[in-house]
Parts: C-alpha cells; sequence; structure tokens
C-alpha cells in the first residue's frame, strides 16, 4: 500500500503504453481536471467523434487509469467517467531503462506529458488579456540554476511536493466547505534535469 497522498508509481510496461497515444493522455487530463465527464462531453473539448473517444476512455479503463463514475447518469444512456485515484500516477524512468521497447515508451510518454504541458501553457500565454489582471500577476514563471548531487535534487523534489500537495489540500478543503469562489484549476510546472554547459 501506498502512502496517503502519493500517485501510483508504474512498473508494468503495458499500463505505461496505454499513454503512448497522444490523445489518451488529453482525454486523462481533461477528465482530471473536471472530476467527471462524459465521452460526449469531452470529445467535444478534442474535437473528437464521442464513438473514438469512447474506445479511448475504455482503454484508460482497462489499464486502471479511469473508471465509471457511479451515480452520475440520469437517463443511464451514458456512461460517466472520472480518474482512478485523485493522487494520479507517475513512473521511474529507470523502471524500464533494461530494454530497448522500455526506453522508446518512456521516451514517448515522457515527449508526450511534455508536449500536452506545452501546449497548455501557449494556450494561456495566448489568452492571457482574458485572465484579468489578478491572475496574470499571479501566475510565474521561474527558472533557477543550480549545483546539486542527485540525492540534493531528490531531497528538493521531495520538497515541492509536499509544497504542491499542502496547496492542494487547501483547494480541496475549500470546495469541500462551499468556499470555493474565485477559484480556477492551476496547473504548475516544473523540471529538473542535469545539464553541461
Amino acid at each position: 500500500m501506498r502512502p496517503k497522498h502519493e500517485p501510483e508509481q508504474i512498473t508494468d510496461l503495458s499500463r505505461l503504453k496505454a499513454f503512448t497515444n497522444p490523445l489518451r493522455m488529453q482525454l486523462y487530463r481533461l477528465l482530471y481536471a473536471a472530476g467527471t465527464a462524459t465521452a460526449s462531453q469531452l470529445a467535444e473539448q478534442v474535437d473528437q467523434a464521442p464513438s473514438l473517444v469512447s474506445y479511448h476512455l475504455r482503454k484508460l479503463a482497462e489499464h486502471g487509469f479511469v473508471s465509471e463514475a457511479s451515480g452520475q447518469s440520469t437517463d443511464g444512456r451514458e456512461r460517466w467517467w472520472q480518474v482512478a485515484s485523485e493522487e494520479g500516477w507517475g513512473f521511474r524512468s529507470s523502471d524500464f531503462a533494461d530494454t530497448p521497447e522500455g526506453t522508446a515508451v518512456v521516451g514517448a510518454v515522457t515527449r508526450g506529458i511534455f508536449d500536452t504541458r506545452v501546449s497548455q501553457y501557449r494556450a494561456y500565454l495566448d489568452e492571457t488579456g482574458a485572465w484579468g489582471k489578478a491572475w496574470t500577476d499571479a501566475a510565474f514563471s521561474s527558472e533557477w540554476l543550480l549545483d546539486l548531487t542527485p540525492a540534493e535534487l531528490a531531497e528538493m523534489s521531495d520538497e515541492l511536493q509536499a509544497v504542491a500537495q499542502r496547496w492542494r489540500e487547501r483547494g480541496k478543503a475549500a470546495k469541500e466547505t462551499g468556499t470555493a469562489e474565485d477559484r480556477e484549476h492551476v496547473s504548475v510546472h516544473l523540471y529538473s534535469f542535469p545539464f553541461r554547459p
């Protein structure tokens, strides 16, 4: 059993492969943000046929990433979906580095995640004026160049995850108590990696 608030660590290559399809990654992210949605609702957001979206949602369900949301349907004709875990999932590249296929899948998934994040940030930049001063003043983009050991980088990662978790819990508590006014989904992207100039 993983500790509370820890994302599930994917160690099975066949499960990770589910996200080599960019549409599945996009659907998962949209569903994560929405909480629950139907294939038709998601299809409108990704400009795809509901039947195609349903197919990909079923594939994600086969791998345990999404599940049917009970108690949502009013007429029983349309399935509602939700992510299987509020904490999400993650993986370590090293768990798949022992085969060329594993390395290729990690590369494809990682690039897909990055492309999705870049697309999301570009959309924000294109719409900045519509967000208003309070949001644009609060939004940030930063880069720090640090000299660290692998152990120090891992420690920093743990600290940043703890900070993000604290703010996630604050947002969830506000939703539960009905004090969520003026709240929006906020995407925080941090990357840390070694480089040599």
